[in-house]
């Protein structure tokens, strides 16, 4: 639905500009205005103004840009967007070959992750120790008389909280997301020297080298594992 909000507000926008539009869009357009998922939102979407559109451009960028990919709940989409960054990007699957990055990006943008990391932590430990505390303090209101009040006031102050907490890890994730974005743009270089290994020049030549380089990872040494002679570095002297 995100996706078929923003798509509309770029094509209504150059429509607005006098954009001449080709005989695809124009399709795609009248779509989009037709479409009910999204009729109720089309005139407030269309009001925005720059920065409620980048609002909603920033809660798009929470999903994961394979649709397939998406994940039943928020957080979970929150952090599958940056678990796929490297491998839709350079086909360097960060989540297999984390150690291995880690080993080798410098000391700061390391901490980084962690830092980062540790943060959307805080926030889940926090959401779920007040939802545990809320569920002892409404188990106590059957064998506790004389604290009704007390126990029925925390239990539901917990439990209210236990939302804004959820969003405040959401929130902490963009953080995240940076930082292993990040991981992995610097990580790539000295992580292919650090395996022998020489990125190429054309960026879809090292999409397929560091797909093999996964590959190789993953399964059994094999017939087609020598596909990555062809990347490696030369010895000294040779």
């Amino acid at each position: 639905m995100l996706k078929k909000r923003r798509n509309l507000i770029l094509l209504a926008n150059r429509e607005r500009h006098g954009t001449a539009l080709s005989p695809t869009d124009q399709t795609r357009l009248a779509s989009l205005r037709s479409d009910p998922q999204i009729r109720r939102r089309r005139a407030d979407d269309e009001r925005r103004n720059m920065v409620r559109r980048a609002l909603l451009g920033e809660r798009l960028r929470r999903y994961p840009v394979d649709d397939e990919q998406v994940a039943p709940t928020l957080l979970g989409n929150a952090t599958r967007r940056f678990e796929e960054y490297g491998y839709y990007r350079f086909g360097l699957a960060s989540q297999v070959l984390w150690d291995e990055l880690i080993g080798v990006v410098p000391d700061a943008v390391r901490r980084q992750t962690e830092t980062a990391r540790t943060s959307v932590d805080f926030f889940v430990a926090l959401l779920y120790g007040h939802l545990l505390v809320a569920a002892a303090a409404f188990g106590t209101l059957f064998a506790a008389s004389g604290e009704t009040a007390l126990l029925l006031v925390t239990g539901l102050g917990l439990a209210v909280l236990a939302p804004v907490w959820y969003r405040c890890a959401i929130a902490a994730t963009d953080d995240w997301a940076a930082a292993v974005r990040a991981l992995v743009n610097l990580g790539r270089k000295p992580l292919a020297e650090s395996l022998g290994l020489v990125l190429p020049e054309k960026l879809a030549d090292e999409r397929e080298m560091w797909t093999k380089v996964t590959r190789f990872a993953l399964r059994p040494y094999g017939v087609d594992s020598d596909g990555l002679d062809a990347y490696r570095a030369k010895p000294p002297g040779a």
